[in-house]
């Protein structure tokens, strides 16, 4: 029997892959490849390229394969892009979901993992938040990613489906071989981004904002290392094959990070200056997000090993000097 995981060629379905290979467990990846990358795939998995939008494909893929949970990364990941095309969100991520939903039941799939994130929170009314805060999304990635939850809870009440739905908050970071990592096009995260300085891609960092009400005047984020996220996926799987119910989980560090100290992390981890500017703020940019992951650890048993900030850049910094335009070369 195996375990799907649908985005299986992205950053932080590569990473689950390999952490369900090491741990023994069979896995079939399915992905369209659109952001993935293939250099990126597995070779101890089987892979089938297909959308997850398409029944058919779906169907033919299911009736080969023994599957007995869904680990659920597909979708579409950039708020900017989904701020200017909300369509394609809610085509790829929501109706991907119903596609994929429907194709589960009818192979009596019963279990999920799905891929949220803090963006279902949107701007925080309390600090750490924790998986009580409202949601309310502001802007469609988040919206659809809210959808998605309900779309998969509203299956789970009338079909025998369980599924653990985890809201991350900055995930980074590589696998320790370096031989995966964080790759986008265009590139949207902070750390990517820092370390395009020190690997002379970018002249320098935009800061955006440096007059928030925070310690140093910057925006203040939880970063956690993509292995501390496997391995909740791992333990969220192995939770809901155990037979017990659906829940919501926080996946984040607990500790918050401003820019400022990420710009002097980034020195110490590379061994080299990171020059910057400061930059008008960015709208909807919140002044502080930070996880409280509690419950994780309650219910779970999953505690982050990587808690020093310099650790998973070192990590990050490992991938981007063997590969500095990532999967592309």
């Amino acid at each position: 029997m195996s375990i799907l995981v649908t985005g299986g060629a992205g950053y932080i379905g590569s990473h689950a892959v390999k952490g369900l290979l090491d741990k023994g467990y069979e896995v079939v990846i399915v992905d369209n490849l659109e952001t993935g990358f293939e250099s990126a795939l597995d070779s101890r998995a089987k892979f089938y390229k297909g959308d997850i939008r398409d029944n058919a494909f779906l169907n033919d893929m299911f009736s080969k394969e023994d599957v007995k949970g869904v680990i659920h990364f597909a979708a579409n990941s950039l708020v900017g892009e989904s701020m200017t095309n909300p369509l394609k969100y809610f085509d790829n991520n929501v109706h991907g979901t119903r596609v994929l939903l429907s194709a589960m039941l009818k192979y009596d799939v019963k279990h999920i993992v799905f891929s949220s994130t803090a963006a279902t929170y949107g701007e925080p009314v309390r600090i750490p938040i924790d998986e009580s805060h409202p949601t309310s999304p502001i802007n469609p990635y988040g919206e659809a990613k809210l959808m998605m939850e309900k779309v998969i809870d509203w299956t789970s009440k009338a079909h025998d489906l369980t599924y653990v739905s985890l809201r991350y908050f900055n995930v980074a970071g590589a696998h320790p071989s370096g031989e995966i990592g964080e790759s986008h096009d265009p590139e949207t995260h902070l750390i990517p981004i820092i370390l395009q300085v020190p690997n002379g891609q970018r002249e320098k960092l935009s800061v955006f904002g440096n007059d928030y009400d925070t310690k140093d005047g910057t925006c203040i984020r939880d970063y956690i290392h993509i292995e501390d996220l496997v391995e909740a996926h791992v333990l969220a799987l192995e939770y809901l094959l155990a037979g017990k119910k659906s829940d919501i989980f926080n996946l984040g560090s607990g500790d918050g990070y401003s820019i400022y100290e990420m710009i002097e992390a980034a020195k110490e981890a590379t061994g080299q200056e990171i020059a910057y500017e400061i930059a008008d703020r960015r709208p909807g940019d919140p002044a502080v997000l930070i996880a409280s992951n509690n419950k994780a650890k309650d219910v779970l048993n999953w505690s982050p090993k990587h808690t020093d900030v310099k650790d998973i850049i070192k990590s990050a910094w490992h991938f981007h000097k063997k590969y500095p335009n990532g999967f592309k070369g």
